[in-house]
């Protein structure tokens, strides 16, 4: 299981980009399949849509068990949201007897923190907002929790063209909880060409275009815009 980081060739690591070119099989979403496409040249390809997940992750591990090596990657990390946990849970469930490694790569909060700062440089958490397979109800009690205990927070799948409440109603719980003037940074497409990066503040923040491909960081009491940059001090002495 390989991240590929969040999508340009300068964010994937070394040994995900030597995993690819050792592999004989490429499992991946479409999209994902087509950022490594530099260093897949005749290798077998496995790719399929959203919501595909099981299949493509079924059809990796067959050809693994065929005696191919297979490298299913993951934007990100392959373990943070990615399908290194579905992989396993489907190989120990069948018992296969089959070699695994899990490869790291840049997760889209780092990625999205680095263009904004060191907004996560003291405890901080990450949800996804999308409810495909979490219930909403349980996502609201870790947004109302993690808001009270005045921590970070980098939100993936913040919107869609489905789900918009979704980002409306973790704004509302975030403003019970810090002032509207607590910033925010959001970027979108990271390490892409279409790549945008934002600094607003919690109160103006559902002013801007947020889909799925952004990554939105809401900074606690303790964060501050220095310049073009926000940091999160973590309480040395200067």
């Amino acid at each position: 299981m390989v991240g590929i980081g969040p999508g340009g060739p300068l964010d994937r690591t070394f040994r995900a980009q030597a995993a690819i070119e050792a592999s004989e099989v490429i499992a991946g979403y479409k999209r994902y399949v087509k950022a490594v496409d530099d260093l897949i040249g005749d290798k077998t390809i496995i790719a399929t849509g959203m919501t595909k997940e099981v299949d493509r992750c079924r059809q990796a591990i067959e050809a693994a068990t065929e005696g191919k090596v297979v490298a299913l990657i993951s934007s990100g990390d392959a373990g943070i949201y990615g399908m290194a946990g579905l992989a396993l849970e489907m190989i120990h469930a069948e018992k296969y007897d089959i070699e695994v490694e899990i490869i790291p790569g840049v997760t889209a909060a780092s990625a999205a923190a680095a263009r904004l700062g060191a907004p996560l440089m003291l405890d901080f958490a990450i949800i996804s907002l999308s409810d495909l397979l979490v219930e909403w109800e349980l996502i609201r009690k870790r947004l109302q929790a993690v808001a009270q205990a005045d921590l970070v927070v980098a939100l993936y799948n913040p919107r869609s063209r489905k789900r918009i409440k979704q980002l409306d109603e973790t704004v509302d719980i975030f403003l019970e909880h810090r002032p509207p003037e607590t910033p925010v940074g959001i970027g979108t497409d990271m390490a892409n060409k279409d790549e945008h990066i934002i600094i607003t503040t919690l109160g103006e923040l559902l002013q801007y275009d947020i889909s799925m491909l952004s990554i939105v960081i809401i900074g606690n009491t303790e964060t501050q815009r220095m310049g073009k940059w926000l940091v999160n001090p973590r309480g040395y002495q200067i």
